[in-house]
């Protein structure tokens, strides 16, 4: 495996669900469309039998993220979702043609940045250092662990007690060489409010962190 095709394998930024009890802390209106492309897009992404079926529908789920985030340019989490879609079609996609697609999240994710940083409780911040700490850095694309770690930061900043940034945290810590900091993350993670409205998104980010803990426990 190269290994551009690696790190696009490890490139999971579907990453940061939106928490309920959060919603105030955004001053962009609700989308009811936002809430449709966040559960489409668990069922598809938690999903162990992922298909050429599944990546259509995941291709046709970023055409209709880009069409709301177009049509609501001023509309943070519309960004955001549309960052999340389209870096998770990266994911699958895998290899070269990728990064183009990682390179269009990020600039979404900076423009949700410019209209609110707050908005979804840090997802934001939490979306874009996952991002610089799972793609390729220079010369072949934009990742850097330095920048990765302060976008972190930024997001615990927001969110200290959130099931998604302790998880990715954890992980961005697991493989730099940091794993009992990153076991520190893992369990506040597990110890996280449960999604209730988003049920599959909680249970799938916390078998994801439960099978981390278990590796470097056993590691």
């Amino acid at each position: 495996m190269s290994y551009i095709t690696l790190k696009m394998a490890l490139l999971s930024i579907a990453l940061v669900y939106y928490q309920p009890g959060f919603a105030d802390i955004s001053s962009a209106p609700r989308i009811p469309e936002v809430s449709d492309i966040q559960h489409e897009w668990a069922e598809l992404y938690y999903r162990d039998d992922f298909t050429n079926d599944q990546y259509k529908a995941l291709q046709s789920l970023a055409k209709r993220a880009n069409y709301l985030s177009h049509d609501n340019p001023e509309n943070a989490e519309a960004l955001v979702w549309d960052a999340i879609v389209l870096s998770t079609l990266a994911e699958k996609k895998g290899g070269m043609g990728a990064l183009s697609l990682v390179r269009e999240a990020k600039v979404k994710l900076e423009q949700a940045e410019a209209i609110d940083p707050t908005v979804l409780a840090g997802s934001v911040y939490a979306s874009l250092g996952t991002l610089y700490a799972k793609v390729p850095g220079w010369p072949i694309s934009f990742g850097s662990d330095s920048k990765a770690r302060k976008y972190f930061e930024k997001a615990l900043a927001l969110n200290p007690d959130g099931l998604d940034i302790n998880y990715f945290y954890a992980d961005f810590l697991a493989e730099n060489g940091e794993p009992q900091k990153a076991l520190e993350h893992l369990q506040k993670a597990l110890d996280a409010p449960v999604l209730l409205d988003r049920p599959l998104a909680d249970q799938g980010r916390r078998a994801q962190a439960r099978k981390l803990l278990d590796l470097l426990q056993d590691s």
